[in-house]
C-alpha cells in the first residue's frame, strides 16, 4: 500500500472533502460533523443512508458522523462482519453523555477507490458532560467486503 498525507492527496472522494478542498457550508444548511466543512447532507449523509464509501478515509469520516449522531445501523453496517459486536452490545457502549465534536485525519495508507484495503489514522475528540474534553488517536484498518469498505478494527495510540 502506498502512504498518503492527507493534506497532500486533498481529501476523500464520496462527497466528503478535506476541510482545505470543501466548499464551504452555507449559512443554512448544518455543515457535516466530520470536520470537511460541507453541508452534512452532500458529505456523509448519502454513506450513512447506504450510499458504498468511496474510499476508506470517507467511510471513517461517515463513521465519526455515525458516532456524533448515534446512528447505531450505520455503524454495524460498516463494521467487517468477522469484528462486529453485537447491537446490544455496540448500543450499550455508546455513551449518551459523550458529545463527538472534531475529527481529524492524519494519515491514510491505501484504502483507495483502486485498493482492497487502507489503513486511516485519525483523532477523535469530544466533549463529556461536565465539560472535559476526550481525544481518541487510531489507527484503524479497513478492507473490502462484498465490494465495500468496512472497519475491521484499530490501534489506539497512547
Amino acid at each position: 500500500m502506498g502512504r498518503s498525507s492527507h493534506a497532500a492527496r486533498g481529501g476523500s472522494d464520496t462527497g466528503c472533502m478535506s476541510p482545505s478542498t470543501a466548499s464551504p457550508s452555507p449559512a443554512h444548511l448544518p455543515t457535516c460533523p466530520c470536520g470537511s466543512g460541507a453541508p452534512e447532507d452532500s458529505c456523509c449523509q448519502p454513506v450513512l443512508m447506504g450510499a458504498a464509501a468511496v474510499t476508506a478515509e470517507a467511510l471513517m469520516r461517515s463513521r465519526f458522523t455515525a458516532f456524533a449522531r448515534g446512528h447505531v445501523e450505520h455503524l454495524l453496517r460498516s463494521w467487517h462482519s468477522a469484528t462486529r459486536p453485537a447491537r446490544n452490545e455496540l448500543a450499550g457502549s455508546l455513551d449518551p453523555d459523550r458529545r463527538w465534536t472534531r475529527l481529524v485525519i492524519h494519515e491514510t495508507e491505501g484504502g483507495g477507490a483502486a485498493d482492497s484495503e487502507g489503513i486511516v489514522e485519525f483523532t477523535a475528540i469530544a466533549r463529556e458532560a461536565d465539560g472535559s474534553k476526550v481525544r481518541l488517536r487510531e489507527r484503524s484498518r479497513f478492507v473490502r467486503e462484498g465490494g465495500r469498505w468496512v472497519y475491521v478494527d484499530g490501534d489506539v495510540q497512547a
